[in-house]
């Protein structure tokens, strides 16, 4: 009985080790091996532990357009962002975006990646429902704030 029991687990074995060995990941049917596609890259959000190292700054390319700028108070106002930042981004129960301190950051990029990739405690991330564009027209409305250049103001 042992016998049996140990051809079985050795055949077992065998047709495991054979069904991966044919395995069509990463192989076409001739044959010939197939490249995997390149990992997208991954942006940091947040701190990076270590010491500090300069990352190229992403500039918006929206910044000081009036026409975009008018339409990221648009897009603000239709994705509901008030709902959490207030109706001219005075705080609610998301912070206000009229600060000057920012808890991550308050440069172009920082306000992307909040956008793009969300925030703990509540921020939603946009970046796979959003193309860039949208995203850099609102982050270019956000810096509007506080300015002369800021369609809508409050009064």
């Amino acid at each position: 009985m042992n016998q049996r029991i140990y051809l079985t687990c050795v055949a077992a074995s065998i047709a495991v080790a054979i069904l991966a060995s044919c395995s069509p990941k990463g192989r076409a049917a001739n044959g010939a091996a197939i490249a995997e596609a390149p990992a997208p890259a991954r942006t940091a959000v947040g701190p990076i532990p270590g010491p500090k190292k300069d990352v190229a700054e992403r500039t918006n390319p929206f910044a000081n357009d009036p026409k975009a700028l008018a339409q990221g108070r648009l897009l603000f106002v239709s994705f509901n962002c008030s709902g959490c930042h207030g109706g001219r981004a005075g705080g609610g129960m998301g912070p206000s975006l009229r600060d000057q301190d920012w808890i991550y950051g308050g440069k172009s990029s920082d306000i992307f990646d909040s956008i793009a990739e969300g925030r703990a405690n509540g921020m939603p991330a946009w970046g796979s429902m959003l193309p860039d564009q949208t995203i850099w027209q609102l982050t270019a409305y956000i810096q509007s704030l506080r300015t002369p250049s800021e369609p809508s103001p409050p009064s």
